[in-house]
C-alpha cells in the first residue's frame, strides 16, 4: 500500500521531510499539509500535489491522510499528537514530543488508553548506521558491563538567539535520548559544569558545558557540548566496559596527502552527518505503517524522558548543583516492570 501523509508545519525541516517522503523513499504519498503561514504550506505542497488544508485538524481529519506528520513549533507538538491520537492515525512527530513534562504525561494517557503505539518521535540517531554497530556490540556483551561514555556534541558556530539553556534542550537532547537506548538503562541525575568560556561566543551564551550524567544502573556519562567550536560539526562518543570499549566512527571520507600534510574532510551541519540516518528513520516509519505494526522507534516514553531529563539539566546548569531526574517509572505498556 501507499501511505498517504498529512504534515502539520511546513518550515524547513517540514519540507525537508517532504522531499524525503517523495523523492528518497518509496511507499509514501503526502497528500495533504497545513502551516500558520498560508503561502509557506502552498510552497510546501504544490510540488508534491498535494493539498493545503486549513488548520491542523483538518489534517487529521481528511479521508486522504493514514499518517500524520508533525513538524510544527514545537510548543503546538502535543495538541497536534494528541488529536491523530483521538483520530487513531500513526503518528511522527518531531523532537519535542512536548515542552512540558505535563503535556508529555497527557499524551503517554491518551496512547495507553487507546490501548497500541501510534506515536514514534524523530530522534534520528538511532537510526544511524555507527550507533547501531555500538549498540550491537554493547548488547553482545564483548566489552563486558558499560561503565563510563564520553560524548562530545560540536557545533562550528550558533546564531544570537541560541541560549544557555538550549545547549540541553536543542542539541545535547539528542545524546540523552541516544545513550538511554545504547545502554538500555535511565538516566537518574544531571549537573553541568562550565569551563573558561571561548571568547567566539556571544556574550550571553555559556558555552562549552560539561554535563555530567548518572544512569540507574551507575554508569557514569560526560558530554562536552560546545557549540562554537569553529572547524565542524563533530559528534563523538566512546563506550567504556569492563572488557573493552566501542567507539563511534568518524564518517567516511577520503584521505588527502599533499603539501606534507595527510587530511580529512570535516562535516560542518547536523544535515549533512545524519541524512542517511534520517531516510533510514522515514523508510521504517512508512514501511512498519504499510505492514500495520507498531512503530519501533523512539516512543512517546522517550519523549518524555528526553523533555524531563534535558529540564532537569537547565536547572542544573542555572542552579550549580546535580540535580535528580525525578523521572516516573517506566508503564508496562513501554516495555516497563509490569
Amino acid at each position: 500500500m501507499t501511505v498517504r501523509v498529512g504534515v502539520v508545519g511546513a518550515g524547513w525541516i517540514g519540507h525537508e521531510h517532504i522531499r524525503r517522503l517523495t523523492e528518497t523513499i518509496t511507499g509514501a504519498r503526502v497528500t495533504a499539509v497545513t502551516d500558520i503561514d498560508a503561502t509557506r504550506a502552498q510552497e510546501a505542497a504544490a510540488p508534491v500535489g498535494a493539498r493545503v488544508l486549513p488548520d491542523r485538524a483538518a489534517v487529521v481529519a481528511a479521508d486522504d491522510v493514514d499518517a500524520i506528520l508533525v513538524t510544527s513549533w514545537g510548543p503546538t507538538h502535543a495538541e497536534h499528537v494528541l488529536n491523530a491520537i483521538a483520530a487513531g492515525k500513526p503518528v511522527f512527530c518531531e523532537k519535542p514530543l512536548a515542552t512540558t513534562a505535563a503535556d508529555c504525561l497527557k499524551i503517554i494517557d491518551a496512547e495507553t488508553t487507546h490501548g497500541r503505539r501510534l506515536v514514534q518521535v524523530g530522534f534520528m540517531r538511532r537510526h544511524d548506521a555507527g550507533y547501531r554497530q555500538m549498540k550491537q556490540v554493547i548488547d553482545s556483551g564483548r566489552i563486558g558491563a558499560p561503565l563510563i561514555v564520553h560524548c562530545a556534541h560540536r557545533n562550528p558556530t550558533v546564531p544570537e538567539s541560541y541560549t544557555s539553556a538550549m545547549a540541553a534542550l536543542d542539541t545535547a537532547v539528542h545524546e540523552v535520548d541516544v545513550l538511554r537506548w545504547l545502554l538500555d538503562d535511565e538516566i537518574v541525575s544531571t549537573q553541568v559544569v562550565t569551563p573558561r568560556a571561548t571568547t567566539k561566543r556571544f556574550p550571553h551564551l555559556k558555552d562549552p558545558q560539561i554535563m555530567l550524567f548518572e544512569t540507574a544502573k551507575g554508569v557514569r556519562i560526560d558530554l562536552e557540548v560546545f557549540v562554537n567550536c569553529q572547524y565542524g560539526y563533530d559528534i563523538q562518543c566512546e563506550t567504556v566496559g569492563e572488557e573493552g570499549l566501542v567507539r563511534l566512527p568518524d564518517p567516511a571520507a577520503v584521505g588527502v596527502r599533499t603539501a606534507a600534510q595527510h587530511s580529512t574532510e570535516v562535516l560542518t551541519d547536523w544535515v549533512g552527518r545524519f541524512r542517511d540516518a534520517f531516510d533510514t528513520e522515514f523508510r521504517e516509519w512508512i514501511a512498519g505503517i504499510a505492514a500495520g505494526e507498531e512503530p519501533t522507534g523512539p516512543s512517546a516514553w522517550d519523549g518524555y524522558a528526553a523533555t524531563v531529563i534535558t529540564a532537569a539539566t537547565v536547572e542544573a546548569l542555572e542552579s550549580g548543583h546535580a540535580v535528580s531526574t525525578g523521572l516516573k517509572p517506566r508503564p508496562a505498556f513501554y516495555g516497563g516492570a509490569a
